[in-house]
C-alpha cells in the first residue's frame, strides 16, 4: 500500500460516512451469501482450505506477492489461507470479483501487524 501523504493526514475533509460504509458492508455480505449458497458457509472467514482455493483465485502477480510474504514473514499454510480470506473480503468490500495485488497487500499488512501486536 502506498504511504499516506502529509496532506492526507492533515486534511480536514470528512472521510466516508457511516451510511456509505454500511451500504458497502451489506453489499459485501450479500455477495458472500450468494457465493456460498448451498455450501453451509455464510462468510469468507468460514471457508476451509478447499473453499479458499475455489473462491480466492489469484493471478501470477498476486501469487508472487504472497510467495514473498510467506518467505519474508514466515507465513504458515494457515496464515497463507487467512491472508487470502481477508483479501477476498477486501475485494468484496470494494465491489470487485477479482482479488488484486492491492487487496492482497492490504491483507498481508494486517496479517503482519498481528505478529507484532
Amino acid at each position: 500500500m502506498p504511504a499516506v501523504t502529509f496532506r492526507e493526514i492533515v486534511s480536514k475533509s470528512p472521510g466516508e460516512g457511516s451510511a456509505a460504509i454500511r451500504e458497502r458492508v451489506e453489499a459485501a455480505r450479500a455477495r458472500q451469501v450468494e457465493r456460498f449458497q448451498g455450501r453451509g458457509i455464510f462468510a469468507n472467514a468460514r471457508m476451509g482450505s478447499r473453499d479458499v482455493r475455489a473462491f480466492c483465485p489469484i493471478g501470477r502477480e498476486e501469487e508472487a506477492l504472497l510467495e514473498a510474504a510467506v518467505n519474508a514473514l514466515g507465513f504458515s499454510a494457515r496464515a497463507y489461507d487467512r491472508s487470502l480470506k481477508v483479501a477476498r473480503t477486501i475485494a468484496d468490500l470494494a465491489g470487485q470479483e477479482r482479488i488484486t495485488t492491492a487487496h492482497l497487500s492490504e491483507a498481508i499488512q494486517y496479517r503482519a501487524m498481528d505478529r507484532y501486536y
